[in-house]
């Protein structure tokens, strides 16, 4: 059957996603995951220290490493799609970041200064430059080439840490949800802007930004989810979820930015119209509640995963 461009998504093709493809092999939880931005591979972190490395075309696993010294937390691609960039759950002081080659296992540089485990990890998508957000209470910014820090922001809170997707801005979040937001170039001159959600003051989980730069998804530890314009901070538009007792609650925007799709603590999945501020569709997971979710760049499809089990979601027209 013909393909689904990511060009052509609508309602319809939001409801008729579902599982193509589950891997239940992982022991605990799975931390984090991440899609490269050009290729088909996805990778994956665990409390079993695994980094997995999968072939979303294809719905295969391509390679397992593990890590018992440091452990695997928060993960990012690099550009290139067999290095990535992965907190550790161990030895922190010494080596709470680490830039590996899947693709012969090395660890390719070490980067030290957090003393406390990275809870938000981002990359630049223009150089080589990658942010980290800590419960230290500090984001710092680093280039892959150099082992030490080339930049550090000291601010109160868990700091959440996003680009968006021409590199020229990124948001870091602050105690109270606040969002203030830097240029990439002169970040050491200050925030140009700082952004309030209008009466929520939980402290915000996760940072994403549309793929046209127009609009940031937040997700917040009070399980709302807010569409904000990334130019003046306006909410477009607002979701709750159930609470969950012992996971975050990720959301991710569609390529086209149009739909937010998100975990919940009951166990679903739900999608909403950020036009029309509705609900389209709600799954079961089938897997509880996920607490990694991100949809692939270029492709119809999400990934999501809870304990054990990391599921790939497409339209049924493709299974």
């Amino acid at each position: 059957m013909r393909t689904t461009s990511v060009s052509e998504l609508n309602d319809g093709i939001i409801r008729s996603m579902s599982i193509g493809a589950l891997f239940s092999d992982f022991v605990g939880k799975i931390n984090a995951l991440d899609f490269h931005r050009t290729a088909d591979l996805l990778v994956t972190t665990g409390e079993d220290d695994s980094v997995r490395l999968y072939d979303i075309a294809n719905g295969k696993l391509l390679k397992t490493t593990h890590h018992k010294k440091h452990g695997a937390d928060r993960i990012c691609f690099t550009h290139h799609p067999s290095s990535v960039i992965c907190s550790s759950t161990r030895n922190l002081d010494s080596e709470s970041l680490r830039y590996l080659s899947m693709y012969d296992n090395r660890c390719l540089r070490y980067f030290k200064g957090h003393k406390e485990r990275v809870v938000s990890l981002c990359t630049s998508p223009v150089d080589d430059s990658f942010m980290s957000g800590s419960l230290d209470h500090t984001v710092r910014i680093w280039d892959l080439r150099v082992n030490a820090c080339q930049g550090i922001l000291r601010l109160r809170g868990r700091p959440t840490v996003a680009y968006d997707q021409q590199g020229l801005v990124f948001a870091v979040s602050m105690e109270g949800g606040a969002i203030k937001l830097f240029d990439s170039r002169s970040y050491d001159k200050g925030p140009f802007d700082t952004f309030l959600v209008g009466g929520d003051m939980a402290e915000i989980w996760d940072i994403k930004f549309s793929n046209d730069g127009k609009s940031m998804l937040l997700t917040t530890k009070s399980n709302n989810i807010y569409v904000l314009d990334a130019y003046n901070g306006e909410k477009r538009c607002g979701f709750s979820v159930d609470a969950s007792s012992n996971t975050t609650i990720e959301s991710t925007f569609t390529p086209d930015g149009q739909y937010v799709i998100s975990g919940s603590g009951d166990g679903t999945l739900n999608a909403w119209s950020i036009p029309t501020r509705s609900k389209v569709a709600n799954w079961d997971s089938q897997i509880g509640v996920a607490s990694c979710l991100k949809w692939a760049p270029r492709r119809v499809m999400f990934a999501a995963a809870s304990v054990g089990v990391l599921t790939f979601w497409i339209p049924n027209d493709t299974i």
